[in-house]
């Protein structure tokens, strides 16, 4: 392989990447073990305990074939056939569809929750999770057949020298496609992530609007000597809040350093930054999800008291 194409790297990014993983890899793997625990011993789910968990589990897998991918990014390598290529990078592309389709169920999720009897989202808190997992399949499914492309585009690259593909690792790289069906996938991703942006946006402006006017009334009640105590439903709003904000703007983020990607083909630099950027969100999010488990974080109280005893 031509030797200003191999995606050169050092220890630091090496390391730095793979504490990423294996972090984000140990606190999706408990998140996830709480919610199993949580349905076994029969406790009574919340609607968006199923959303959450999902979540977790596919930023599992994500970050466990992203970890993989990085073995040919990173340490020497025997070298991938067009099949693992097409199947490691669909998987990839997909798994991540499925994380913002997810997180964008999950905003909506909570803004239904908080909405009060009066409101029109009201009727919604009784669904059961059966429709919740419906449209989540839904957007999934369209965000597999706008992603089909990789299927095609995906190749074994071990001995090419051209400058002008796109590559994904040591031996995968993305083919350039036709300038009609790039602008229709580009078209297609770029409806995907209006709708989905858009679903997030007004449901956070929703909810924004709720404990702005929750805020005042607390005010005027504390005026009259009470102090109402923040629910459990507003703590969880205000955290998915700060998530989705996370959320939007690693994804300019990623947006940008994508561009600049495009912009300087294969530039090592800017690659390195956009792997990192890609799996932020999946690494902070179950630990964002714990801090407001009660069961969680008693649990690891419990455990640091033993620790600092011993």
């Amino acid at each position: 392989m031509n030797k200003n194409i191999i995606l050169h790297t050092n220890s630091n990014i090496r390391n730095t990447f793979f504490s990423e993983i294996g972090i984000g890899i140990s606190g999706n793997s408990f998140l996830l073990l709480f919610h199993i625990l949580k349905f076994i011993r029969g406790h009574r789910p919340r609607l968006t305990d199923m959303p959450i968990g999902l979540l977790s589990l596919i930023h599992l897998l994500m970050l466990l074939v992203a970890a993989f991918i990085a073995t040919d990014i990173f340490i020497s390598w025997t070298g991938w056939n067009d099949i693992t290529c097409k199947f490691l990078v669909y998987l990839y592309r997909i798994l991540r569809g499925l994380s913002f389709c997810t997180t964008s169920t999950l905003s909506v999720l909570q803004a239904i929750i908080l909405s009060p009897r009066s409101s029109c989202l009201a009727k919604f808190k009784h669904k059961s999770p059966h429709h919740i997992s419906c449209a989540i399949i839904f957007l999934s499914v369209f965000y597999m057949l706008i992603s089909s492309h990789f299927l095609v585009s995906t190749i074994a690259t071990p001995n090419l020298t051209m400058n002008d593909f796109i590559h994904v690792t040591q031996s995968c790289s993305i083919l350039p496609l036709s300038y009609l069906m790039q602008s229709m996938f580009t078209t297609l991703m770029a409806i995907r992530d209006v709708f989905l942006i858009s679903l997030m946006v007004i449901s956070t402006w929703y909810m924004v609007a709720f404990l702005c006017r929750h805020r005042k009334q607390a005010q005027h009640l504390q005026g009259t000597n009470l102090s109402p105590n923040t629910s459990p439903e507003q703590r969880a709003t205000q955290t998915i809040l700060m998530l989705m904000r996370f959320f939007v703007l690693l994804s300019i983020f990623d947006t940008i350093v994508s561009c600049s990607r495009t912009m300087f083909l294969n530039d090592p630099t800017s690659y390195y930054m956009q792997i990192f950027v890609m799996h932020i969100y999946a690494t902070v999010s179950p630990f964002v999800f714990m801090s407001i488990e009660k069961h969680i974080t008693n649990f690891l109280r419990s455990m640091c008291e033993m620790v600092i005893n011993v």
